[in-house]
This record gives C-alpha cells, sequence and structure tokens, in this order.
C-alpha cells in the first residue's frame, strides 16, 4: 500500500519548511508520497518551497491564482499515485506524529477509511477552548457531526477533521464539488452514501490563532458545511 499525502498551501511561509520536516522526521510506516499544492499564495511561500526541494522529495503542483482549499486538494487527488489519500494542512495544527496511529487500522485491515478525532472529548477550557471563538468552533463541530450523524446513520464525533484517510478509488467516479472548507462534509457525505464505515482515532491539535493566520470562519464556513452535509443526503 502507498499513501499520497496531500499538503494544499495558502500564503505558509511561516510553516510549510516545518511541516515538511515534521513529516520527514515522523517515521511513517507505509511507503508514502508527499504532494504539495500551492493555492496562488502570494507571500513567500513558493519562495520557501523552492528552496526545500534540494532536502525534501515532493510533487509540486502550483495553481496560478487561489481557488480555495477544497481545490487544491481536488487537485492534490487528481495527482496522486498512492492507494491512500491523507489530507496534510500546512499550519502545524495536525502533527504528523500522529499519522501511523490512522494508518494502523488500516494497515491491521480493521478499516478502510479512518479519521483522527480531536472531538471525542469534553472541552477543554484550558488548551483548545480557552477563548469564546474557540469554543464556539467546538460546539459548531460537534454539532455539525451530530447531523451528520443522524443524517447518514454512522456515528461520528469530528467530521471536520483535516485528518482523513481514504482509499483512492473511493473517488475514482465521484465527482467533488466543493471549492472551500466544505470540502470536508462533502468527503464525508460521499464515503459513507458509497457504504463506506468510517473508523475514528483519537488525535491531538494544536489550534492556531486568527493572528497566526487561522482562515477558518466560523459563521460563514460552518453554514457552507451544514448546507453540504443537507445537500449530499439527497443528491450527489
Amino acid at each position: 500500500m502507498k499513501l499520497s499525502i496531500v499538503i494544499p498551501v495558502y500564503n505558509e511561509e511561516n510553516t510549510i519548511l516545518q511541516i515538511l520536516e515534521k513529516i520527514k522526521k515522523a517515521n511513517i510506516s507505509n511507503d508514502y508520497e508527499l504532494l504539495i499544492v500551492d493555492d496562488g499564495s502570494t507571500d513567500s511561500t513558493l519562495k520557501k518551497i523552492d528552496s526545500a526541494k534540494s532536502k525534501y522529495k515532493f510533487k509540486f503542483i502550483k495553481h496560478s491564482k487561489n481557488q480555495g482549499k477544497g481545490v487544491a486538494v481536488k487537485t492534490g487527488i487528481k495527482n496522486a499515485k498512492g492507494d491512500y489519500i491523507l489530507i496534510q494542512d500546512a499550519d502545524l495544527e495536525y502533527n504528523p506524529n500522529e499519522i501511523n496511529k490512522l494508518l494502523d487500522p488500516i494497515i491491521k485491515k480493521q478499516a478502510l477509511v479512518v479519521y483522527g478525532t480531536r472531538l471525542n472529548r469534553m472541552p477543554h477550557f484550558s488548551k483548545e477552548e480557552r477563548t469564546f471563538r474557540f469554543f464556539l468552533h467546538y460546539l459548531g463541530n460537534r454539532f455539525l457531526s451530530l447531523v451528520t450523524s443522524i443524517l447518514y446513520g454512522q456515528w461520528i464525533t469530528d467530521m471536520e477533521t483535516c485528518y482523513k484517510l481514504f482509499p483512492k478509488k473511493a473517488f475514482d467516479n465521484k465527482k467533488l464539488n466543493a471549492r472551500g472548507f466544505e470540502l470536508e462534509p462533502e468527503l464525508t457525505a460521499k464515503l459513507l452514501k458509497s457504504g463506506y464505515k468510517i473508523f475514528e482515532v483519537p488525535i491531538t491539535a494544536k489550534p492556531r490563532g486568527y493572528e497566526e493566520g487561522k482562515k477558518l470562519n466560523t459563521i460563514r464556513d460552518g453554514g457552507k458545511a451544514l448546507w453540504c452535509i443537507l445537500k449530499y443526503r439527497i443528491t450527489d
């Protein structure tokens, strides 16, 4: 089994080299390839990626303009050569040391799709949910995951997680429509409707603040996600 790690990037000059180093040091148990998809960065991200070519092995694809995370991930999936796809954000919120946790159920043939859940727990008011804005994220994610569980008939605690590990063939004949963060509910909805069961493993995450470049808008993107969950229940 070969793994394709898709890294969508947009203006991540401060973290792109760090995430590449973390992946290199993670001792990932499977053969894997890295695909970096730059979604029209306007800062020095491209220079940083270019400087990394001599140290790290990866395939690089560049969008001429910013089109959204969903489009970047779709480009990565389309160009992936692996049997399995894993999405890895470049912002350091997710630790590549957790990747082996997701691979383990696949290797042991316990699952075909694995999600890394950050939310199979109560709120951490001294850590992740220390501010009202991040507590609102927690409540919003739990609500969206609950709606997904009810509509699609499988209990899931973290539908919005970036760490989704799934077979590439699951989307060989399926069109992905999302352009932005609504990609997460679309992937989940189409996997569940195709009969895949989602196996969740607990992971840790370190949310970055908006002053550090976080791009998610709770109300706007949460509303889009809810609409997608409802829409894909009845249509493709």
